[in-house]
């Protein structure tokens, strides 16, 4: 799985989002194996956060002054906000940049191979808890939901991933459908 990750992720041209509206940030796309079976893990954010309150999203967020590029900014703060340390992280490649529709972000995912088992230290000012998906559940179609959308007069295609009573949706459903399809294209259930 990793090899393919990172030949999938090589092979192709990253695409860029470059507006001076939107403000910068990264996220981490982690993913483990555990038990033989692949899995995604996602974090759900506190309610005290200042964006996303509740929300089901990838390690990450804004870039700081003091971050040398945005893969320091989505290592960084996967470290501040579950404790995962840098060295632990193996970087696979970077999939295209995603803006958010209501917050005016632009957010560039790394996909991190993580080790497991790993001892996460929460922040729980940021992180309410940890979301581990089996890649499985996410291929399964039958978790999967779109729909189009009309908000202040713009139309977008809305994803969503369903399991169990968790719901990931917005920004990072469609990172998620993205490396999805890279990863499995036709071959989704």
């Amino acid at each position: 799985m990793k090899e393919r990750i990172k030949q999938i992720l090589r092979g192709r041209e990253k695409e860029h989002l470059s507006d001076p509206e939107l403000i910068s940030s990264a996220v981490l796309v982690p993913v483990y194996q555990k038990a033989g079976e692949y899995y995604i893990l996602f974090i759900r954010r506190t309610e005290r956060v200042e964006y996303h309150k509740g929300q089901i999203s990838f390690p990450g967020g804004r870039k700081d002054e003091g971050d040398s590029n945005l893969l320091a900014t989505a290592l960084r703060e996967g470290f501040e906000e579950i404790g995962l340390r840098p060295e632990a992280v193996e970087i696979l490649g970077e999939l295209d940049d995603e803006s958010t529709i209501s917050t005016s972000f632009v957010v560039s995912p790394f996909v991190a191979l993580i080790p497991y088992p790993y001892d996460f230290e929460i922040n729980r000012e940021e992180v309410e808890g940890l979301v581990e998906v089996p890649l499985a559940v996410l291929r399964d179609k039958a978790n999967f939901r779109e729909e189009v959308i009309t908000d202040g007069g713009r139309t977008f295609m809305a994803y969503s991933y369903h399991y169990g009573d968790e719901v990931i949706w917005g920004a990072t459903a469609r990172i998620l459908k993205r490396f999805l399809d890279l990863l499995y294209g036709d071959e989704l259930d």
